[in-house]
């Protein structure tokens, strides 16, 4: 798969969030998006997932056949997805259904993430970086050739931040993309990094409008 943004331009509630931002990646590539809180790092990944609408620009793919964009990725947001009064299992059943392509059985998955033992265990009694481990273990249920992660390693210990690390690099090793928001490091040392800036402030009296300006740079 490969994946190219060009000119994109997003503006939410009349505010410009940013304009003229591009990246290209092919296979086995990685981007790390960073900057401030509010810069823009969630709203890319919105709209790279098709949730949000640029007002600007393109998202195109290519080498994937038919498939569109959305048929093409899995998505780690800020929360986590699951749904509490179901098992584990469960909620990982559902998911690989949902998406279709499967690939790990949920006990498969969750041992891989170090929660064998809570296979039958409703999500509501887990620790929020256990369930955070369930919603990253979504990753291994179904294949899809690009992760886009926002703060992936929120709630994880270092332990579990190490099984992720291990398990980006051996999706990018499949040939698989990933693009995460962060605001650490996530063990992609050969990560592109793609910074979101905000300008300085206008003037007193200048223009309301705030531009957020996008700049990529290599880590």
């Amino acid at each position: 798969m490969r994946l190219s943004v060009t000119n994109l331009a997003v503006r939410r509630s009349g505010r410009r969030i940013f304009a003229g931002l591009s990246f290209a990646l092919g296979p086995g590539e990685a981007l790390m998006v960073t900057g401030r809180n509010g810069a823009g790092k969630s709203t890319l990944l919105a709209v790279l997932a098709g949730r949000l609408k640029p007002d600007a620009g393109e998202v195109r793919v290519a080498e994937v056949g038919e498939a569109s964009l959305p048929e093409c990725l899995h998505v780690v947001g800020h929360r986590d997805g699951l749904k509490s009064a179901l098992t584990a299992e469960e909620n990982l059943a559902f998911a690989r259904d949902l998406l279709g392509d499967p690939a790990l059985a949920p006990a498969e998955a969750l041992a891989e993430m170090g929660l064998a033992h809570a296979l039958r265990l409703p999500v509501a009694y887990l620790s929020a970086g256990q369930r955070r481990r369930v919603a990253l273990a979504r990753l291994l249920v179904c294949r899809r050739p690009l992760w886009l992660l926002d703060e992936p390693t929120a709630a994880l210990d270092a332990a579990s931040q190490a099984v992720l690390a291990g398990l980006m690099a051996r999706h990018r090793a499949g040939g698989g993309l990933v693009v995460a928001a962060t605001h650490q490091g996530l063990g992609l040392a050969d990560a592109r990094e793609l910074r979101i800036e905000r300008p300085a402030p206008p003037a007193a009296g200048g223009p309301g409008d705030t531009a957020w300006d996008a700049a990529e740079t290599v880590a």
